[in-house]
């Protein structure tokens, strides 16, 4: 078959319900590592586009007030763990000797919400195709040893369902499988861990924001992420004109399966030689990363 066709095939199915984000990711590398991605396509400039969109959409399903409500309720805890996971991540890829970009990336990632975090994070840092897949790749292995893990520590440490939703939604990175976890430990976990996940995904803005401040051109010029002021009119325009709630659920699924698409054209862009490079740095960062996350808040909420 030839390689566009099989590629533009491929991306159809990641547009259908049945590819989740970390299958499409290795859809791709697959398909890289095969030698089927086709030369003549410039992925990096649409991904750079779609992603903007995707995060954008992603806006029309998040509930302001339901947010705001509970961001103000463990405002506390929501910023010494993203403030402090930053520092964290910072100090240990130094240590590693680790790229910045990319050790930017898994911070972000680790500290917000994952995917979505580095897809908002990496146009206003600049970031290459490499990173971003390295980055994404990191956050979505441990994203699903969370998703089994985390239930069955809850349970051997005997935590109530408010503690365990609000300490799923801090320690794990994606909402998906903060979704997951919580709602294998019980229902009341689930509301109180999904509505603090939403509530976290509102610091991809001043995070973005920051990071194209940190990470200036080196004639001063900073590179504004716009598509970020979208992504917060979105989420206004959903909360003062409720009676179209339809049409922002059906927006929200769009994005999410548009997101995916752009995971598989960043998995598109890795390669077997790539990895190799990279060696074992981010996985070994990551994990620190999330270890300390999880602990310390954990600490934190038991205190």
């Amino acid at each position: 078959m030839n390689k566009k066709i099989l590629f533009i095939a491929s991306t159809l199915i990641c547009l259908t319900p049945w590819i989740s984000s970390p299958l499409a990711l290795i859809l791709g590398f697959a398909l890289s590592c095969f030698g089927l991605v086709p030369e003549e396509m410039n992925l990096g400039k649409w991904t750079k586009k779609l992603l903007a969109y995707s995060i954008v959409g992603l806006g029309f399903g998040i509930h302001f007030q339901e947010a705001l409500t509970v961001t103000s309720n463990g405002l506390g805890l929501i910023v010494t763990s993203i403030v402090c996971t930053f520092i964290v991540g910072m100090l240990i890829a130094k240590l590693l000797k680790l790229d910045t970009t990319l050790s930017y990336l898994i911070s972000a990632g680790t500290a917000i919400c994952g995917g979505s975090a580095i897809a908002a994070v990496a146009p206003a840092i600049r970031a290459k195709d490499e990173p971003i897949g390295l980055a994404l790749a990191t956050i979505f292995v441990l994203n699903s040893v969370a998703l089994f893990v985390f239930p069955v520590i809850g349970h051997a440490l005997n935590l109530d369902q408010t503690t365990f939703g609000t300490w799923a939604a801090i320690a794990i990175h994606d909402t998906s499988s903060v979704v997951g976890a919580a709602s294998a430990y019980g229902e009341e976990a689930l509301v109180t861990a999904t509505t603090l996940k939403l509530s976290r995904a509102l610091w991809i803005v001043p995070v973005a924001f920051i990071s194209a401040l940190l990470f200036k051109n080196d004639n001063g010029k900073i590179t504004i992420p716009y598509f970020i002021l979208f992504y917060c009119a979105a989420i206004l325009v959903s909360d003062w004109l409720p009676q179209f709630e339809v049409v922002y659920q059906g927006i929200f699924a769009i994005a999410k399966q548009t997101l995916v698409v752009c995971l598989f054209f960043i998995g598109s862009a890795i390669s077997i030689e790539k990895l190799k490079a990279a060696g074992a740095k981010p996985m070994i960062l990551g994990v620190s990363l999330w270890v300390f996350i999880s602990t310390g808040s954990l600490l934190w909420l038991l205190s």
